[in-house]
C-alpha cells in the first residue's frame, strides 16, 4: 500500500480510480512520450554554481504546455561526478499582466510522477491561483521520465508480490511474504543498484531549489500533496530563507518511527473504511447490508479472507483476485469519496464471486496497465521508503521477531489493514542500502508554512498534519472535517478559498482553523 499520495492524479471520475492517490495517472501521457525534450544547452555543469546557472530551454508539449530538462548532480559533495535528467514541465499564468511566479507542485508516492499531475493542473488547481502563477510539475529523481529512473522488477513479478497475502498476524505462512520481500530487494540491488544510494527526499529537495533557480524565482512557492509534504518539509529545513509559501496537503509527520507510522496509517484506512461502511448502510441496496457499521466491516473483512482461501473470479486478466488484491482494490476506492459508488458496485460483484471491479481498482493503485505493464512507482515508492528511514533488519536468526511483533500490534489497532500495510513495507528490511537516520525538522527562519489534515484521510490521518505544523517552527494548522485523501481542490470551498489566499496574497488562516 502506497505510504501516501495524493488522490488529485487521478482522472475524477470511477472509469480511472485513483492510482496511489493514484498518482494514477497512468491516463495522462508522458509529454517526453510525444518529442524528445532538449536538456539546457552547452556542457553539463561541473560546480554547484553551473547546476544553479542553468536555463531551462523550453519547448510546446502536450497542447498548451511547456517541456524541458533539469540536470541535477547524483552527489551535491561530488557536482562533476553523474547526474539525473529530470523533465519539468509548465502551464503558464492565464493572466501574464499579474503574474507573480511559478508553483512548484508534487502528488506524493513516493514515485508519484509530477508532469502527470501538472498535466492535470486545469482541474487540480483553482482558477484565481492559476491566473497567478506558472503550473509546475516535474518527476523527481529515479521516478517516472527521470533519467536514470528506477526500476526493480518486471511486471509479472509485481503481480506475484502484490498478490502475495500479507494479512498476517503470527509466524505461519510468513515464507512466501518473506520470499517475496527478499526478492524485491535482491531485484532493486541487481537493477538499480548505482541509483539506490541517491534517490533520498533530501537530495530532491535540493533538486527543488535549482528548479527555483532555474524558473528565476527568488523563492519558492510549492503545492505538496501526501508524501509531497515530505519533500515540502524537507525543503523548509534545508532552504527556509528560500520559502515563499509551502501548502502541505495530506501531511506526513517525520518525527515518527517507520514502524510506528505503519500502525497509524493502518488506523487511517480503519476509520476511512468505517466512514464509507456508515454511508453505505444508509442506502438502499448496499452490499454489505443495512445492519451497523461494525456488521459491514467484518462482512468485508470475511469477504477477504474467503479470497484468501480461495481467490475469485477476474475478468480483466490472468492475476489471482485473491485477499491482498481484492484488499488493495477497497483500500484504492476509500482514496477519495467519489469512488465510494464504485466501492459499492465492486463489493457487490465480490459478495457474487466476482472481484473484477476490485482488481481493476488495485490495478490503478499502483498503475498496472491492461497489457500488465507498471510504471516505476512502485520500485522508485519502496526505494524512497527504505532509504528515508531507519527499519528493523530482517537478518539473523531471530530477526523477524520486530516485524512479527509491530504486524500483531498493527492488526490490533486496525484488523482490516493494519498487517499488510506492516508486512508490504517488508523488503525494507533486506534493503542493500543503509537507510537514512530520523530527522528531526524544524525549519526555523521560514515563512508561515500551511499544514493541512483532512480528519478522515486513510493514508496520512489527521494527526500527522497536528503534529507536523506543531513541529515546524512557522507551522499553520489547517484542518477539514472530510472524507478521502488530502483536502485542497477536494471538495471544500472553505479548505480552497484559505488555500488560495495564502497562495496568491499570503495570507495566513488562523492556526487551527478546521473547515466543515
Amino acid at each position: 500500500m502506497l505510504a501516501a499520495c495524493s488522490p488529485g492524479t487521478a482522472a475524477r471520475a470511477p472509469a480511472s480510480v485513483p492510482g496511489s492517490s493514484a498518482p494514477g495517472s497512468s491516463a495522462a501521457p508522458s509529454p517526453q512520450a510525444s518529442a524528445p525534450i532538449a536538456e539546457p544547452p552547452g556542457p553539463p555543469p561541473a560546480t554547484l554554481a553551473g547546476y544553479y546557472a542553468q536555463k531551462l530551454a523550453w519547448q510546446s508539449c502536450n497542447q498548451g504546455f511547456q517541456c524541458a530538462r533539469l540536470l541535477v548532480p547524483f552527489d551535491y559533495h561530488r557536482p562533476a561526478w553523474r547526474r539525473f535528467s529530470l523533465p519539468v514541465i509548465r502551464l503558464a499564468a492565464t493572466d501574464p499582466a499579474q503574474r507573480i511566479g511559478s508553483l512548484v507542485v508534487n502528488p506524493g508516492g513516493p514515485g508519484g510522477s509530477g508532469i502527470s499531475y501538472a498535466l492535470q493542473a486545469r482541474s487540480e488547481i483553482a482558477a484565481p491561483v492559476r491566473a497567478r502563477f506558472d503550473i509546475v510539475g516535474f518527476d523527481p529523481r529515479g521516478v517516472g521520465a527521470s533519467e536514470p529512473a528506477i526500476g526493480c522488477l518486471t511486471g509479472q513479478q509485481l503481480d506475484t508480490y502484490f498478490s502475495t497475502n500479507e494479512n498476517l498476524t503470527g509466524a505461519s505462512h510468513l515464507g512466501p511474504v518473506v520470499a517475496e520481500a527478499k526478492q524485491f530487494a535482491r531485484g532493486c540491488e541487481r537493477e538499480s543498484g548505482a541509483l539506490l544510494p541517491w534517490v533520498g527526499t533530501p537530495n530532491t529537495a535540493r533538486d527543488m531549489d535549482i528548479l527555483r533557480a532555474a524558473l528565476g524565482d527568488a523563492k519558492l512557492t510549492y503545492l505538496g500533496k501526501s508524501y509531497g509534504t515530505y519533500l515540502g518539509t524537507w525543503y523548509a529545513q534545508l532552504f527556509a530563507s528560500h520559502v515563499r509559501a509551502l501548502v502541505l496537503d495530506g501531511a506526513i509527520d517525520p518525527g515518527s518511527s517507520s514502524l510506528r507510522m505503519n500502525i497509524v496509517q493502518g488506523q487511517g484506512f480503519e476509520v476511512a473504511l468505517r466512514a464509507f461502511v456508515a454511508d453505505c448502510v444508509a442506502r438502499v441496496g448496499c452490499p454489505v447490508g443495512r445492519g451497523s457499521v461494525a456488521t459491514g466491516v467484518a462482512r468485508i473483512q470475511a469477504l477477504v479472507s474467503r479470497a484468501t482461501a480461495h481467490p475469485l473470479i477476474n475478468n480483466l486478466s490472468n492475476q489471482r483476485a485473491d485477499g491482498a488484491l481484492v484488499l488493495n482494490g477497497i483500500a484504492t476506492a476509500l482514496y477519495s469519496q467519489a469512488y465510494w459508488p464504485t466501492l459499492r458496485e465492486g463489493l457487490t460483484s465480490a459478495f457474487g464471486g466476482d472481484a473484477t471491479v476490485l482488481v481493476e481498482l488495485a490495478n490503478a493503485l499502483w498503475e498496472r496497465n491492461a497489457t500488465g505493464q507498471y510504471t516505476n512507482l512502485a520500485d522508485a515508492n519502496m526505494a524512497v521508503e527504505c532509504l528515508d528511514r531507519p527499519w528493523p533488519s530482517g537478518r539473523g536468526p531471530s530477526a523477524l521477531a520486530r516485524w512479527r511483533a509491530a504486524a500483531a500490534t498493527a492488526a490490533r489497532a486496525a484488523p482490516a489493514f493494519g498487517a499488510s500495510i506492516m508486512w508490504g513495507s517488508l523488503p525494507c528490511a533486506y534493503w542493500p542500502v543503509r537507510s537514512a537516520p530520523r530527522p528531526s525538522i524544524r525549519a526555523a527562519g521560514a515563512a508561515p508554512i500551511l499544514v493541512i489534515g483532512n480528519q478522515r484521510d486513510p493514508a496520512t490521518p489527521y494527526r500527522w498534519a497536528q503534529a507536523l505544523a506543531g513541529d515546524l517552527k512557522s507551522g499553520v494548522l489547517l484542518g477539514w472535517d472530510g472524507n478521502g485523501h488530502t483536502a485542497y481542490m477536494m471538495g471544500s470551498s472553505c479548505v480552497d478559498g484559505l488555500v488560495n489566499r495564502y497562495l496568491v496574497d499570503l495570507a495566513v488562516p488562523r492556526n487551527g482553523t478546521v473547515c466543515p
